[in-house]
């Protein structure tokens, strides 16, 4: 090790020495009452050494001013340097700054919140718009490109200046009539992703499609997409279905199923023990043959009543 070394490691006795000097350049950077009590002194090199003093503000918790003073070769002041805020080992810090596109949650768009998509987005691919460039307002056109570099673009309402219908009869205007009019559509990737999500929110391992009477397939309130994922999904169009309005997978199925809604029969009731509502007849004179009266040749001289 260097004698240069060894000196740069030994504080300054009267740059260490000087700690006042330090606190009232770190109160005059902060506020009086906010710089706490001197915590430690480290030797930044020669006749260079930092104080730190605890910071009492809110939210800066393990937070340290950080004050450097110096003195001069053969110099007797000291003076300040610099006088800054710095974390502490144990400081409260902010978590680690993520870009807003990776922070972007399903949810999180308002009215009048503009989502830029990224001109090599996986999820989608180059269409087909019957011309042999992109249009005016794609991604992947040189003109929005040139005004993303140039940093001065500005977003106003409505549709872009630049674009026009396309004549009637031409390439372009049958394209948009067939629905192929467009510079970019979904691929492979985007498609295959948006059937996760769907497959996830409203699929057959769903907990309500798994107590469901039948699949939304078979159901009359089901509405088929276009495309190559109406093979897959429909919309349910049933006001009472939690899905309703929703993208669900022909697999789903709740309560709702059209041909589940059928009205139970009404209960019927167990036979009563003793039936309260029959009438059970009690003729006038006994029987004949009943035992209770002695059995007479002429049926008018007989008594009325038993014996």
């Amino acid at each position: 090790m260097s004698a240069a070394t060894t000196r740069s490691r030994t504080p300054d006795r009267q740059c260490a020495e000087a700690v006042d000097l330090a606190r009232a350049a770190a109160e005059e950077a902060a506020a009086p009452g906010v710089v706490g009590e001197h915590v430690e002194l480290v030797s930044e090199g020669d006749r260079v050494v930092t104080h730190f003093f605890q910071c009492m503000e809110l939210g800066y918790r393990g937070w340290r001013w950080a004050v450097t003073v110096a003195r001069a070769s053969r110099a007797k002041i000291v003076t300040v340097d610099e006088a800054v805020l710095l974390p502490g080992p144990d400081a409260l810090l902010a978590p680690e700054w993520v870009p807003w596109s990776e922070r972007l949650r399903p949810g999180d768009m308002g009215p009048g919140d503009l989502l830029p998509t990224d001109a090599e987005d996986l999820r989608l691919e180059p269409g087909w718009s019957g011309e042999d460039e992109p249009v005016a307002d794609s991604a992947v056109s040189e003109e929005l490109a040139e005004l993303a570099e140039a940093e001065d673009a500005e977003v106003t309402a409505g549709p872009p200046a630049t674009l026009l219908p396309p004549s009637r009869g031409s390439i372009s205007a049958i394209a948009d009539e067939l629905g192929m009019g467009r510079a970019r559509v979904l691929s492979r990737y985007g498609l295959h992703t948006a059937a996760d999500r769907w497959e996830e929110a409203h699929g057959p391992k769903t907990p309500m499609a798994q107590a469901a009477p039948a699949a939304c397939v078979s159901c009359g309130f089901l509405v088929r997409v276009g495309g190559s994922l109406g093979q897959a999904f429909g919309v349910c169009a049933n006001e009472f279905s939690p899905a309703d309005g929703r993208v669900v997978s022909l697999a789903y199925g709740c309560g709702g199923h059209s041909e589940a809604a059928v009205m139970p029969r009404p209960p019927q009731p167990a036979p009563p023990v003793i039936d309260e509502t029959r009438v059970d007849p009690f003729p006038l004179r006994p029987a004949s043959d009943s035992g209770s009266v002695p059995v007479t040749e002429d049926p008018s001289t007989a008594e009325l009543g038993h014996s």
